[in-house]
């Protein structure tokens, strides 16, 4: 006889509604992490540079997203964050070095895009992700 084995299923993000509030909460969470990285980053010296660039990366794609009424769908969400990765360059206060930072921000933006797309990761608010 051959055992029954219980069906698994993955359960993904599909399935869940989409909740602007729980998003820009996320992204609030997310700008405070960023901020305090940042000062991390700086206490530690020039080796640390690159990390004070991609956590105001992250900062500043935050900041612009949380502050847009897309977040309130998930389609205008990943329209606006698409327009943000479209930009030729970015700018911003206290980045070392442009290049970099501009690979970070595109970096981030991507994580951001399969985010929303999955609608998974916006629940977890903790500092290290």
């Amino acid at each position: 006889m051959a055992s029954i084995e219980p069906e698994l299923r993955v359960v993904d993000g599909a399935g869940k509604t989409w909740d602007g509030a729980i998003v820009r909460k996320w992204l609030e969470s997310r700008v405070a992490a960023a901020r305090s990285d940042q000062v991390v980053a700086e206490r530690a010296g020039r080796d640390r540079q690159d990390d004070c660039d991609k956590a105001t990366a992250e900062e500043m794609v935050c900041t612009l997203m949380k502050a847009k009424p897309a977040t309130n769908a998930q389609a205008g969400f990943m329209d606006e964050l698409r327009t943000l990765l479209d930009r030729d360059d970015y700018v911003w206060r206290g980045v070392y070095n442009d290049t970099r930072f501009d690979r970070h921000v595109r970096t981030f933006i991507k994580k951001l895009i399969k985010m929303a797309k999955a609608n998974d990761g916006f629940e977890n608010t903790t500092h290290y992700q």
